[in-house]
C-alpha cells in the first residue's frame, strides 16, 4: 500500500494557522475570567434612564469605582447626606466603591467592599458579579446579609 503525502506550501501552513486560531479564539475569551474593570453606565431605578458612568479599576487586587460623568441635569450635585469626608464634596468624581475584591470561590463574583449612594448618603455593604459574559455588572448593595438589599444593573461602555 502506498502513502501519498501533501506538502503543505508556505502560504498554506499561516493559513491553517490563523483558521486554527480563529475557532479557538472564542472558545479561550469564554474560559478567561471577565474583569469588572473599566467603564460602566448605571440607570436610574424609578426613571430607568441613564444616571451616570462610573469608571472602576483595580490596584493591588482592590476594586474600587468612581464617578467619572454624571448624565443628568444634575451634574454640580453635592453629597450633603454623607457622613464622612465626602460631605459637601462634588459627587462627580467622587469615589463610591471601596474595598472590593475578586471571591476566592466564585469567579464572577467581587464583595467584601463598600458602596456609597450619594442621594441617601449611606454607605451600603456591596458585592458585584459580571453577567452575559462581562457586559453587565449585577450591583448589589445590602445591610447585614446580602439577602436584605438591592441590586442595580450597569451596563459596560468600555
Amino acid at each position: 500500500m502506498t502513502t501519498i503525502r501533501f506538502p503543505l506550501r508556505a502560504v498554506g501552513a499561516p493559513l491553517l494557522a490563523a483558521a486554527l486560531l480563529a475557532l479557538a479564539a472564542p472558545a479561550l475569551r469564554a474560559q478567561a475570567p471577565a474583569s469588572p474593570v473599566g467603564l460602566w453606565k448605571n440607570i436610574d431605578d424609578e426613571t430607568k434612564q441613564p444616571k451616570a458612568m462610573i469608571r472602576i479599576t483595580e490596584k493591588d487586587g482592590v476594586i474600587s469605582g468612581k464617578i467619572e460623568k454624571i448624565l443628568t441635569d444634575k451634574t454640580d450635585a453635592v453629597c450633603d447626606k454623607c457622613t464622612d469626608d465626602r460631605k459637601d464634596q462634588p459627587v462627580q468624581g467622587m469615589t463610591i466603591v471601596s474595598g472590593i475584591r475578586k471571591n476566592a470561590d466564585q469567579p464572577d463574583l467581587f464583595d467584601g467592599g463598600s458602596i456609597l449612594d450619594p442621594n441617601n448618603g449611606k454607605v451600603y455593604r456591596s458585592q458585584m458579579r459580571l453577567t452575559e459574559g462581562g457586559k453587565k455588572l449585577e450591583v448589589r448593595g445590602y445591610i447585614g446579609l446580602p439577602l436584605l438589599g438591592r441590586t442595580q444593573t450597569w451596563l459596560r461602555e468600555e
